[in-house]
Protein backbone atom coordinates (compact mmCIF):
# COMPACT_ATOMS: atom_id res chain seq x y z
CA UNK A 1 0.00 0.00 0.00
CA UNK A 2 1.22 3.51 -0.76
CA UNK A 3 2.49 5.28 2.34
CA UNK A 4 1.78 8.72 0.86
CA UNK A 5 -1.87 9.68 0.97
CA UNK A 6 -3.09 12.03 -1.70
CA UNK A 7 -5.37 14.80 -0.56
CA UNK A 8 -9.00 14.09 -1.34
CA UNK A 9 -10.97 17.11 -2.54
CA UNK A 10 -14.73 17.51 -2.38
CA UNK A 11 -15.29 17.15 -6.15
CA UNK A 12 -13.06 14.09 -6.52
CA UNK A 13 -16.07 12.01 -5.55
CA UNK A 14 -18.61 11.65 -8.42
CA UNK A 15 -21.45 11.59 -5.85
CA UNK A 16 -20.69 15.17 -4.89
CA UNK A 17 -20.68 16.30 -8.51
CA UNK A 18 -24.07 14.68 -9.11
CA UNK A 19 -25.40 16.33 -5.95
CA UNK A 20 -24.31 19.80 -7.09
CA UNK A 21 -25.72 19.30 -10.60
CA UNK A 22 -29.04 18.08 -9.20
CA UNK A 23 -29.21 21.04 -6.83
CA UNK A 24 -28.59 23.50 -9.68
CA UNK A 25 -31.20 21.82 -11.88
CA UNK A 26 -33.70 21.91 -9.00
CA UNK A 27 -33.09 25.63 -8.43
CA UNK A 28 -33.51 26.32 -12.16
CA UNK A 29 -36.80 24.40 -12.28
CA UNK A 30 -38.11 26.26 -9.22
CA UNK A 31 -37.18 29.64 -10.71
CA UNK A 32 -38.80 28.86 -14.05
CA UNK A 33 -41.87 27.60 -12.15
CA UNK A 34 -42.04 30.84 -10.19
CA UNK A 35 -42.03 32.66 -13.52
CA UNK A 36 -45.49 31.16 -14.14
CA UNK A 37 -46.85 32.35 -10.80
CA UNK A 38 -45.22 35.70 -10.07
CA UNK A 39 -46.16 38.86 -11.92
CA UNK A 40 -43.24 40.87 -13.25
CA UNK A 41 -43.46 44.57 -13.94
CA UNK A 42 -41.78 44.46 -17.32
CA UNK A 43 -40.56 47.63 -18.96
CA UNK A 44 -40.14 46.00 -22.39
CA UNK A 45 -42.65 43.74 -24.20
CA UNK A 46 -40.05 40.98 -24.67
CA UNK A 47 -39.81 40.60 -20.90
CA UNK A 48 -43.39 39.31 -20.85
CA UNK A 49 -42.32 36.11 -22.68
CA UNK A 50 -42.34 33.01 -20.47
CA UNK A 51 -38.82 32.18 -19.18
CA UNK A 52 -37.39 35.20 -21.00
CA UNK A 53 -34.48 35.64 -18.61
CA UNK A 54 -33.55 31.94 -18.72
CA UNK A 55 -33.59 31.94 -22.52
CA UNK A 56 -31.73 35.26 -22.68
CA UNK A 57 -29.05 34.01 -20.27
CA UNK A 58 -28.58 30.74 -22.17
CA UNK A 59 -28.33 32.45 -25.57
CA UNK A 60 -25.91 35.04 -24.15
CA UNK A 61 -23.69 32.32 -22.68
CA UNK A 62 -23.60 30.38 -25.96
CA UNK A 63 -22.81 33.60 -27.83
CA UNK A 64 -19.91 34.36 -25.48
CA UNK A 65 -18.44 30.88 -25.93
CA UNK A 66 -18.65 31.10 -29.72
CA UNK A 67 -17.18 34.61 -29.67
CA UNK A 68 -14.30 33.44 -27.46
CA UNK A 69 -13.53 30.63 -29.91
CA UNK A 70 -13.21 33.17 -32.72
CA UNK A 71 -11.13 35.61 -30.65
CA UNK A 72 -8.81 32.74 -29.73
CA UNK A 73 -7.92 32.38 -33.41
CA UNK A 74 -6.82 36.02 -33.46
CA UNK A 75 -4.71 36.05 -30.29
CA UNK A 76 -3.35 32.50 -30.29
CA UNK A 77 0.44 32.30 -30.41
CA UNK A 78 2.62 29.69 -32.07
CA UNK A 79 3.55 26.69 -29.94
CA UNK A 80 7.19 27.79 -29.92
CA UNK A 81 6.44 31.45 -29.16
CA UNK A 82 8.53 31.59 -25.96
CA UNK A 83 11.43 29.47 -27.12
CA UNK A 84 12.90 27.14 -29.69
CA UNK A 85 11.31 23.99 -28.35
CA UNK A 86 10.59 21.36 -30.99
CA UNK A 87 7.07 20.16 -31.73
CA UNK A 88 7.96 16.56 -30.82
CA UNK A 89 9.02 16.10 -27.15
CA UNK A 90 11.05 12.99 -28.03
CA UNK A 91 13.04 15.02 -30.56
CA UNK A 92 13.83 17.54 -27.81
CA UNK A 93 15.20 14.79 -25.57
CA UNK A 94 17.38 13.50 -28.39
CA UNK A 95 18.73 17.00 -29.04
CA UNK A 96 19.54 17.45 -25.34
CA UNK A 97 21.40 14.11 -25.22
CA UNK A 98 23.41 14.93 -28.34
CA UNK A 99 24.29 18.36 -26.92
CA UNK A 100 25.49 16.72 -23.67
CA UNK A 101 27.67 14.25 -25.60
CA UNK A 102 29.23 16.99 -27.67
CA UNK A 103 30.09 18.98 -24.51
CA UNK A 104 31.89 15.99 -22.91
Amino acid sequence: MDSKKTKQYIFDDPKNIRLVVRALVTVCIILVGLDLVLHRHASHPLEEIFAFYAIYGFVSCVFLVLLAREIRKLVMRDERYYGDEPDDPEQGKLQEKSAEKSND
